[in-house]
């Protein structure tokens, strides 16, 4: 009868620790389960923000500061005709050039009343339309920083000429052609300039005169980008 007592003690604590094994089995099991869906759901995060980003990379418009419209593309360039929105707002913003020559001859006299404004009477491009052809002028219709060049001939002229770029009523930048020995000489500039909403810009004959003839001379400018 101590025998089989002992017997079933035995067995008693066989069945407890077999439970306890099975326990820690399913424990690990579900530990093991656990991590896997844990992992699935970091690949599925890491998988779905990776398509977020490559959306928006291609196709998807993203608001930058409230300022601006942008839209990214890893190859701009296949739209020939900028109608992808990045690059119509660039340059939608950019459309602002003049460029005019002079195609006569004509007297000192004929230059606004003696403000010895240089007057162009051809007009080559006018985007924009901010060149004022009958004042000869350029009104800036932003603030931004822009390109100025101009080339004023003097034909048959001995005696010096000064031009300037005039900004506003005062001189930005100036030429000289006073060569003597030449029957053709070029007074010639150019700078890039911040302007504001409203300025303007002309060439202005501050010394000598053109009476010698003045045919080809040419005044250029245009936006380079807006501020």
């Amino acid at each position: 009868g101590g025998g089989g007592g002992v017997k079933k003690k035995r067995r008693g604590r066989n069945w407890h620790l077999d439970q306890e094994i099975r326990g820690e089995r399913a424990a690990i099991r579900a530990s093991g389960i656990r991590r896997s869906f844990d992992m699935l759901e970091l690949l599925f995060t890491v998988l779905w923000f990776a398509g977020l980003v490559y959306g928006q990379n291609e196709t998807e418009p993203i608001i930058l500061e409230g300022k601006c419209l942008v839209v990214c593309d890893s190859n701009p360039t296949s739209d020939p005709t900028g109608t992808a929105l990045g690059i119509s707002v660039r340059s939608g913003s950019a459309k602002v050039a003049f460029s005019v020559i002079r195609s006569t001859n004509h007297e000192p006299s004929e230059m606004s009343n003696r403000t010895m404004i240089i007057y162009f009477d051809n007009i080559l491009v006018n985007i924009g339309s901010n060149f004022d052809s009958e004042r000869s002028t350029f009104i800036a219709p932003r603030k931004g920083i822009y390109s100025f060049n101009f080339h004023v001939v003097k034909v048959y002229n001995r005696q010096t000429i000064q031009v300037s770029l005039m900004l506003n009523g005062w001189p930005l930048i100036s030429a000289f052609a006073g060569d003597q020995d030449v029957t053709r000489e070029a007074a010639s500039n150019g700078v890039l300039t911040q302007m504001e909403k409203g300025d303007r810009a002309y060439l202005k004959l501050e010394r000598g005169n053109l009476m010698g003839g003045w045919k080809y001379s040419t005044f250029s400018g245009f936006l380079v980008f807006p501020l």
